[in-house]
């Protein structure tokens, strides 16, 4: 009698392929974006192809690049995160793309317009203004920046196509949309942020019509096939505590015009995958997601980040059954994929320990030694 092991259940279940509209993608795993400030000039380089195919060879299905700052003055202030514009720039994100590709893997940037969340001093563009919907940071605020009027909005809207056009063109797998954590996407989505009273703003459908209309434009951008991402989230980094949507119903307004919009998988960024997202069911952020709108749906928070994979987290609100609780939910279908953010950091060989059995060689996260790894 074959006995199933934790270890390579895990495995079976993860190692499946799946498709994602055009794209097939080998496994379930896929690498969550965190930002890295490795690029001077916003060019991605040699250590940043290194750092994303080194991931690739080592079993990750699908990579999600760090945020890259699409082709608006105002999208973000640092000179070392990525452009996803520019000569040089794309010239060094193509690069990224083939070496990711000839490691065995698939890749998606992420493309990002930081809204009002920067610092003051330190902009590349130092004439362009902070601006969102309102102009607030946070909810409860007064107003810092600038109110988006019709043309900063098509212009935003331009650049997010024209990036999305750029991907495909230099060897991109899709685009993922950064619409989660307080960015400028988000800023439209949460009545914290968003006090407008023309056609952007009020209920949940009408804050909800800015990123849809970024999706539209993006999917008119690229083929049919080409796969769209949408990054959100409840919290934010200014209010971990911020919802969106307090009840099934409310999210549903919100997340039904961007699935028309062509959407093609849901990316759903919480803090704690195993936290139930309403009352009344287990069922997390991405499980909601995908039961409201029928769209594919990766989930991701905290995975991996105990040391020991297959034991229990030790974590606030954590599930007493470990991995299992992950395997049980993907293997149901509440998601279809698993992002792993930070013990992917630590350890560039997670997905291929965990994908051959060998999780007694996962290394433990830590959060000070990750800062010098690539």
């Amino acid at each position: 009698m074959t006995v199933t092991t934790p270890a390579s259940r895990a495995a079976q279940i993860l190692s499946r392929p799946i498709a994602l509209n055009g794209l097939t993608v080998p496994n379930r795993i896929v690498m969550a974006p965190m930002t890295r400030m490795f690029s001077p000039g916003g060019i991605p380089g040699e250590d940043v192809r290194s750092y994303y195919a080194r991931r690739a060879a080592a079993g990750v299905g699908l990579i999600v690049t760090e945020g890259t700052y699409v082709g608006h003055e105002s999208a973000g202030q640092s000179d070392r995160v990525p452009r996803f514009h520019g000569e040089e720039q794309l010239a060094g994100w193509a690069k990224v793309a083939e070496d990711v590709h000839a490691a065995g893997g698939t890749i998606v940037p992420q493309l990002w317009h930081i809204g009002m969340v920067r610092k003051d001093g330190d902009a590349p563009y130092p004439d362009a203004p902070a601006m969102g919907p309102s102009g607030l940071v946070t909810a409860g605020a007064e107003a810092t920046g600038k109110a988006m009027t019709q043309a900063d909005l098509d212009a935003v809207i331009g650049a997010f196509a024209a990036a999305a056009a750029d991907a495909e063109r230099i060897g991109f797998d899709g685009v993922e949309l950064h619409g989660a954590h307080g960015y400028l996407l988000d800023q439209f989505l949460w009545e914290g942020t968003n006090r407008r009273t023309d056609a952007y703003g009020g209920d949940p459908v009408a804050r909800t019509k800015f990123s849809a209309e970024i999706v539209a434009a993006v999917r008119a951008a690229v083929s049919p096939e080409f796969p769209v991402i949408f990054r959100y989230s409840q919290w934010k980094q200014q209010d971990y505590t911020a919802r969106l949507a307090e009840t099934p119903e409310e999210l549903e307004a919100i997340l039904t015009p961007l699935a028309a919009a062509g959407v093609d998988v849901f990316h759903a960024s919480t803090r704690r995958y195993w936290l139930p997202e309403f009352d009344g069911s287990d069922l997390n952020l991405a499980g909601w997601t995908k039961k409201l709108t029928g769209k594919q749906v990766i989930t991701v928070g905290s995975v991996g980040l105990d040391g020991d994979f297959l034991n229990a987290f030790q974590g606030e609100g954590s599930p007493t059954q470990g991995i299992d609780n992950l395997l049980d939910r993907l293997e149901a279908e509440e998601f279809d994929m698993v992002a792993v953010g930070r013990a992917l950091l630590q350890d560039p060989e997670w997905a291929a320990k965990v994908l051959a059995d060998r999780s007694d060689e996962l290394k433990p996260y830590d959060a000070a030694a990750v800062k010098t790894l690539s």
